[in-house]
């Protein structure tokens, strides 16, 4: 942890007095050590269990892989925002990747500590650096509605939490999670105690995020730049996750009637956001609007508190993550050639660009869960509970997990395939930088192949 701390700090110093030529290059290789180093932690918690570096800091086997992946963000968010800001000036250039730098401590410390009133600050914390990215270096005019609907929807999910938490330590006098998950879970015998059990879910459930609680993600994918885009995909979902993971372990399991009704809410969103899937022509606006159709077997998987929900959960949202950054930032590329976000007005790429279609190629069938790939892994060890829990679950798990994969294909052969527009007369070449991006995250999807049991949390 020290090692990770002391690089973070130096990141910094080199930041700004590095000169205005190498501040992209140089913050970029730093980062990049970062992450290397932060590899370290992997065999740390798988050998030895929960390792604490402090009386309120420590990992384990669930937080350690998240963490990893946390530390692999930084490098890839500046190298995919040095065409976005490189026409600013250096001041401004500096300031940016100060901010993406200032996010990196906000956003591994949600995964560290071992106190929920910690992970509840840091759970609030990571807003602020959020929003500053997504407002003053969106694109687009709408761009504070995007950050108000963000704000909005954080701050007034987060606050149920913060209540429940201190009820519980009023009923436990801990809220420290070494102690909890040895202790017996709290049985929901009153409506009170249901309503203490949706307390503490509200908040993740924004993050993740179920039907309803969806609109602010396609503003801030959309009208902020592509560094923010990333982060959302990859750190806010996994949080959302993560946290009902970890509160799970103090709720005792639902009772059967109650079960099938709190199931409703993610077959609603399936039924939805995937409805509003097929009528979709915007390049990015699609892929948040389908994440929130794949992502709605995962809080049924984890409700069920079987060691498999909990396996497949983290494998999905690890997977995914990639997938999903991967995605958004082929769809950015696009994007800046034809300054079009249509379907319909970008298709033709891959004769002018067929590397490129390869990338993209790829990421449709990550997103597609073809196996071996670990998003079918996570995918089948959601739905086997679910079905153990009821078959009847079957006729809901099969439409959820295909309702957008015609569409996907579709979505693949529009924008790659075709006799290019009339309008395109020129297009700017790809760059080295663009095809590292591109390259480094479905190569991880492809390595996490060889190696599993870094997502299998407290199961390896």
């Amino acid at each position: 942890m020290l090692k990770i701390v002391i690089r973070s700090i130096l990141l910094y110093q080199q930041l700004w007095l590095s000169p205005s030529i190498w501040v992209s290059t140089s913050t970029t290789l730093q980062s990049f050590s970062i992450a290397y180093v932060s590899v370290i932690w992997i065999n740390w918690a798988s050998e030895t269990g929960w390792a604490s570096s402090n009386l309120y800091m420590g990992t384990d086997p669930l937080s350690t892989p998240l963490l990893v992946l946390t530390c692999w963000l930084l490098p890839l968010m500046i190298l995919a925002s040095q065409n976005h800001i490189k026409a600013e000036p250096i001041a401004r250039q500096r300031n940016y990747i100060t901010l993406l730098a200032s996010l990196q401590p906000f956003l591994f410390m949600p995964f560290g500590p071992s106190e929920i009133i910690m992970f509840y600050n840091m759970f609030v914390a990571t807003l602020i650096p959020t929003l500053i990215i997504i407002t003053p270096w969106a694109n687009e005019a709408v761009r504070q509605r995007a950050g108000t609907y963000f704000l909005l929807y954080t701050l007034a999910g987060s606050l149920p939490l913060l209540v429940a938490l201190l009820v519980l330590h009023l009923n436990t006098g801990s809220l420290s999670m070494l102690i909890i998950q040895y202790s017996e879970p709290i049985a929901l015998s009153s409506w009170g105690d249901k309503i203490w059990w949706a307390a503490c879910l509200i908040p993740l459930l924004v993050k993740m995020p179920l039907y309803r609680l969806l609109l602010w993600l396609p503003n801030a994918d959309v009208e902020g730049p592509l560094g923010a885009s990333m982060l959302l995909a990859t750190f806010f979902l996994n949080l959302g996750a993560y946290g009902m993971m970890r509160l799970m372990l103090m709720l005792h399991p639902l009772s059967k009637d109650m079960l099938f009704p709190v199931m409703a809410l993610p077959v609603t969103r399936v039924l939805m956001t995937g409805s509003i899937c097929l009528r979709q022509t915007d390049l990015k606006t699609f892929i948040p609007y389908t994440s929130g159709t794949r992502m709605a077997l995962l809080p049924g998987g984890i409700w069920i508190q079987c060691r498999y929900g909990i396996t497949g959960g983290l494998v999905w949202i690890i997977a995914d993550g990639l997938v999903w950054s991967a995605l958004f930032c082929s769809a950015n590329t696009t994007y800046k050639r034809t300054h079009s976000r249509t379907m319909i007005l970008a298709r033709g790429m891959q004769i002018i660009f067929p590397l490129t279609a390869v990338w993209w190629f790829l990421s449709n069938l990550a997103n597609l869960a073809l196996p071996p790939l670990p998003n079918l892994m996570g995918e089948l060890v959601i739905i086997t509970p679910l079905l153990n829990c009821s078959p009847w679950t079957l006729f809901l798990t099969g439409p959820a997990t295909q309702i957008t994969a015609p569409y996907w294909l579709y979505f693949f052969l529009t924008a790659q395939r075709g006799p290019l527009p009339q309008h395109i007369i020129n297009l700017q070449p790809f760059h080295t930088r663009e095809h590292e991006l591109l390259t480094r995250l479905p190569l991880a999807v492809l390595l996490l192949i060889t190696n599993p049991q870094f997502m299998w949390g407290w199961w390896y």
